[in-house]
Order: C-alpha cells, then sequence, then structure tokens
C-alpha cells in the first residue's frame, strides 16, 4: 500500500513536471510584445492575450486616447501595458515610438500587425471600379501594406543590430487568399503581406538564423464592428453578404476573435521555434474549401 502511494506520489510530481514544462513551452513570461492598432476588437482581444500568456504588451496606434486606455486596463490587471501614438505609414514617427518602447522596456521580442482596415470611397460595392478615385486605392496601401512593412523595419533597425532583441515578428491580418469584392485595393494589399511575410522570412533567416522569425495569421471571418456592418446589414443599403459567405465556410459561422489567440500565442512562443515564412488560415475552412467538391 506504501509502495504503491510512493509510485502514484513520484508519477504525479513527473506527471506535474511535464505539464509545467509544456506549459513553459507556450509561455511568453518574460518577453515584451507590440501590437498596432491593439486597440480594435481584434488588436485589442490579442494584447489581452498575449498579456495573459504573460508578455509586457506596448499598444500602439494612430488613436493615441484608445491606445493608452487599453494600456491602462493591461496595467490595472497587473499585465504590464504602454500605450501611445505611432502613425503606421510614416517612417518619421516610427522610430520615435519604438524607441519610446526600448526606453521603457530595453527589449522587443514580439511585433504584432494587427492595424488596418478600408478608408472610405475606396469601395465599389454599388458602382464600376473606373469610378474609384485613384488617391483612394494609395490610401488603402498605405494604410494596410505599408502599415504592416514599416512597423516591421522600424522596430529591427530600433535594435542597431538587427540579430539582438527582436527573436520574432509576427504579420498578422487576412482577405488575400480569394479576391474580395468591391475592395481591390485591400485585396491586393493583404496579397502584398503574404509576399512580403515569406521574403521577409526567408532573408532574415539567411542573415540571422533562427534569431528571427516571422509568420503570419491569415484572420477571416472573424466578428467586429467593422465586419458585421459589412456582411450583415439590415439596411439593405449595402446588399447582405452574410449567407453566401457562410455557405463557403465549412463550420458554418463567424468566428470569435479570441480564437485568433491560440494561434497567434503558439507563434510568438518557444513550441514553434522551426516555424518561419508561413500563412496560418484562421478561417473555419474557407480557404479550404472549393464549391461543388
Amino acid at each position: 500500500m506504501s509502495t504503491r502511494d510512493d509510485r502514484g506520489s513520484a508519477t504525479d510530481t513527473a506527471n506535474g513536471t511535464e505539464k509545467a514544462a509544456d506549459r513553459a513551452f507556450f509561455s511568453l513570461e518574460g518577453r515584451v510584445a507590440v501590437v498596432t492598432g491593439g486597440y480594435g476588437v481584434l488588436g485589442g482581444t490579442l494584447a489581452t492575450g498575449l498579456a495573459a500568456a504573460g508578455a509586457r504588451v506596448a499598444v500602439v496606434g494612430r488613436r493615441a486616447e484608445a491606445a493608452e486606455s487599453n494600456a491602462a486596463t493591461l496595467r490595472h490587471e497587473g499585465r504590464g501595458g504602454h500605450g501611445g501614438r505611432g502613425r503606421r505609414a510614416r517612417r518619421a514617427a516610427g522610430p520615435g515610438r519604438a524607441h519610446q518602447v526600448l526606453s521603457a522596456w530595453e527589449q522587443v521580442d514580439i511585433l504584432v500587425n494587427a492595424a488596418g482596415g478600408n478608408v472610405p470611397g475606396s469601395r465599389n460595392d454599388d458602382r464600376s471600379i473606373f469610378e474609384v478615385p485613384p488617391g483612394t486605392f494609395d490610401d488603402v496601401l498605405r494604410l494596410n501594406l505599408h502599415g504592416t512593412v514599416t512597423p516591421s523595419l522600424v522596430v529591427r533597425r530600433g535594435h542597431g543590430d538587427p540579430r539582438l532583441g527582436l527573436d520574432r515578428q509576427h504579420l498578422l491580418d487576412g482577405r488575400a487568399a480569394r479576391g474580395v469584392s468591391g475592395v481591390l485595393g485591400y485585396s491586393i494589399a493583404k496579397a502584398g503581406i503574404d509576399a512580403f511575410t515569406r521574403w521577409l522570412a526567408v532573408d532574415l533567416a539567411r542573415r540571422y538564423g533562427d534569431g528571427v522569425r516571422v509568420e503570419r495569421d491569415r484572420a477571416r471571418l472573424l466578428q467586429s464592428r467593422r465586419t458585421r456592418a459589412c456582411w450583415c446589414s439590415p439596411t439593405g443599403a449595402r446588399p447582405t453578404v452574410r449567407a453566401p459567405i457562410l455557405d463557403l465556410t465549412p463550420m458554418g459561422r463567424f468566428g470569435r476573435p479570441e480564437e485568433l489567440v491560440g494561434a497567434v500565442q503558439w507563434l510568438a512562443s518557444d513550441a514553434a521555434s522551426f516555424v518561419t515564412g508561413v500563412v496560418i488560415p484562421v478561417d473555419g475552412g474557407f480557404s479550404a474549401f472549393t464549391a461543388g467538391v
């Protein structure tokens, strides 16, 4: 009886040690994450999720008050938090913001580019693409493509030696697997982010080995205020596209913002130490499905 108890105790201890090691494998304890757009529905959820995994999180975006408000919430919860303005598509402002974070916390380990969207006048749902002002196309590219490339390069330069400090970058956004009607500039920008992810991952891996990793979650069909307005408009002013989208989604529903957190935490952790240059869809099977098959 006592022998069996001893064995069980030893086994329980071993299992507890293994579980602790597993948790540490996915932990972000002691790391610093910068989340652009970290006050929106998706960006804010990711900022909270990274903080829950142990990271200190800097929330960056054009809306300084919203960024600081979310950072203050993280601080109140004992999860760190650093907020402020960072003009995503302006190189002049980017380095200053990076240096602020580096001065406060001396490192940036994780970069999540969660900011993006469309601009007024860029859609062509109810008109020909030839009627869309050319300038809005450039605005969408600056907002999404430049707004991802610039922070990625700025944070790297902020460390001086690119091999030091940042041991991963995570490029986040979606809608590149298929063209999306009514948003030409947005679709092209997202395709460009796919290409940038793979190019930067290869370039940095060949120069610095596994010191810098670059990945991307292609988030699609995750509900936010913007997507609800686009997909589920009840007014008739814009055609409701909820049903056709769900018909092409094997899981048959929209995703929840928190369902993106696990993939981001995995990619940011040591559990994904041999993963780089990938674009991972988080979309309920949408990108894998072909109608009629």
